[in-house]
């Protein structure tokens, strides 16, 4: 055997022994990662929450990589790479709320604004809102309170999206309206409360009934004048007491 054929086989098991040594070092450093990490800053587009199971508790995102909505686990309804922010996960994995935020100015140098943040009722939608939506300062503030139908939403989305498939527009239009409308008398959704600043800069609170329609409301306007309006299930104005009709 050549000297130079005796150095190309020491060659051959010093790589090998290398790469083998490499190997068990970089299985070691993941093995033996510290259970505790401490960062002074971290750069990331998303963040996923997850409990052991792996499935999601919350999710931290920018638009891009956001994620769309999760029924126990799975995602239906509509994609991801809408919704910035906070998406809370129940103990099913199911979406249960969340935070999101929006604002920019177009080239037309109108902005548009908000801020969202909300807590559903038990697999179905929001029912707890805060809410901050500005459209070049037509501005509504408040918080709300909304009910819900009983009806389960990963169902009722299979339903719609079942239904727009229709070809027949009528037939389709027709059993959207069926859709929608309420089960027993109480609909999808109806808003009970809102207390808040609206687009017109008055101060409200509005009490609705189940139907969502308003019943009661107290309004200081614009101009610092006070009201309390009472309303038929119409929305029409029965009766006002107002500041100016106060005793003198």
């Amino acid at each position: 055997m050549t000297q130079l054929e005796q150095d190309v086989r020491f060659l051959k098991r010093y790589a090998a022994v290398t790469t083998a040594l490499m190997l068990v070092a970089t299985v070691a450093a993941f093995t033996r990662a510290p259970a505790h990490e401490k960062f002074t800053e971290i750069d990331v587009e998303r963040i996923n929450i997850v409990e052991p199971n792996g499935a999601y508790r919350m999710v931290l995102s920018n638009r891009p990589r956001s994620i769309g909505p999760i029924y126990k686990g799975k995602p239906f309804g509509y994609e991801g790479g809408g919704r910035p922010g906070i998406i809370f996960f129940n103990d099913e994995g199911t979406e249960n709320g969340g935070l999101t935020f929006t604002g920019q100015r177009g080239a037309d140098g109108k902005y548009q604004s908000s801020t969202h943040m909300s807590f559903d009722q038990f697999n179905q939608d929001q029912v707890l809102n805060l809410d901050y939506a500005d459209n070049n300062g037509q501005r509504r503030v408040g918080f709300s309170v909304n009910d819900r139908s009983e009806d389960d939403i990963h169902d009722m989305v299979m339903r719609r999206d079942s239904i727009m498939k229709l070809a027949d527009t009528a037939a389709r239009s027709a059993a959207l309206r069926q859709w929608a409308a309420p089960r027993n008398g109480v609909p999808l959704v109806a808003q009970r409360l809102f207390v808040g600043r609206d687009p017109a800069k008055s101060a409200i609170v509005n009490l609705e009934d189940r139907n969502g329609k308003s019943r009661l409301r107290l309004v200081v306007d614009s101009l610092g004048a006070a009201r309390i309006e009472f309303l038929d299930a119409s929305g029409r104005v029965t009766n006002t007491l107002s500041d100016a009709s106060k005793p003198r």
